[in-house]
């Protein structure tokens, strides 16, 4: 019990702290620039064309909203969060309950194998589960705090209280306006996931030498980077899913000229990758101009 408190309230101080960035990068994906590229420099010290970055946007922010703007969407959010963990850690503690008459009478037999890769895809399976139960009961909030983000780009108030936001999906969109976007989003979690575990199992049988003494140490390093890079391989379901959670729905920022009407997260997904804009948002710092923008932006000014 105390173990899952203190994972809510870990959760639920990381969920306060990144709210900003989260807020900027919801933006971005939906395809908002409110302020113009800027010249700048790229690793190689040459001069390009730039938007803005995290800080720059984040600033424009509270000078619209104020610092307290920056946490539009907060509250949908913790509820999410910390649901979330509820759910997972209950899924997780019903298979070692499971498991405890099995490791009572086959406790040798169990630590033989644990490093196998039969063990890999039963806890892979699991974990598995345990998140897409997660995500399916928290996704009708995750769904409310994007369409509160976006409403700073039309400057709405139509999703503003948690439960005034449930009565109007509801009433306008039924039981499946709570469910906009599920499917990509479920879909790129078990994938990053299995890449994941399966890199991570691969790396740390095949390449890492079992005498290292550090070996640990080690292994946590190989799942962190293997994780890293499951998630940015798998970004694309993440991008497709915000802008399906939001499309249509009756904000500007869902809506044409903004963003275009979707048929479907696949007619999305064809679409951005037809305009080359899989990996927006993907980058908060270093931005280029998305192909197809017309900017002006003048190197020639600065010689």
């Amino acid at each position: 019990m105390a173990d899952a408190a203190s994972q809510v309230l870990l959760g639920s101080g990381l969920t306060i702290l990144s709210q900003p960035f989260v807020y900027v990068k919801v933006l971005i994906q939906v395809g908002f620039e409110p302020l113009p590229p800027t010249i700048g420099r790229n690793i190689f010290g040459r001069q390009v064309c730039q938007l803005p970055g995290l800080f720059c946007y984040a600033q424009h922010i509270a000078s619209i909203d104020g610092r307290r703007g920056l946490f539009t969407g907060l509250t949908p959010r913790l509820c999410s969060g910390v649901l979330g963990t509820v759910v997972h850690g209950k899924v997780l503690q019903h298979y070692q309950e499971c498991d405890k008459p099995e490791d009572s009478g086959s406790g040798n037999i169990q630590k033989e194998g644990s490093s196998s890769f039969d063990r890999v895809i039963k806890e892979t399976t699991r974990e598995m589960i345990a998140r897409s139960a997660a995500t399916v009961i928290t996704h009708p909030f995750h769904v409310i705090t994007l369409r509160s983000m976006i409403q700073f780009i039309g400057r709405e108030a139509k999703y503003c209280g948690l439960c005034d936001s449930i009565a109007t999906i509801y009433r306008e969109e039924g039981v499946l306006g709570f469910f906009a976007g599920l499917i990509p989003r479920l879909l790129g979690d078990i994938i990053s996931l299995w890449l994941c575990n399966s890199l991570a199992y691969l790396v740390n049988t095949y390449a890492l030498d079992s005498g290292v003494s550090t070996m640990n140490e080690m292994k946590s390093y190989s799942q962190a980077v293997t994780g890293f890079f499951a998630s940015m391989l798998t970004y694309p379901f993440v991008l497709v899913s915000n802008l399906m959670a939001v499309n249509n729905c009756g904000l500007a920022g869902g809506s044409p000229p903004y963003s275009p009407i979707y048929t479907s997260w696949i007619d999305c997904w064809c679409m951005l990758q037809k305009e080359g804009n899989m990996s927006r948002g993907n980058s908060l710092f270093f931005r280029k101009v998305p192909f197809g923008k017309t900017y002006c932006c003048d190197l020639r000014m600065l010689i």
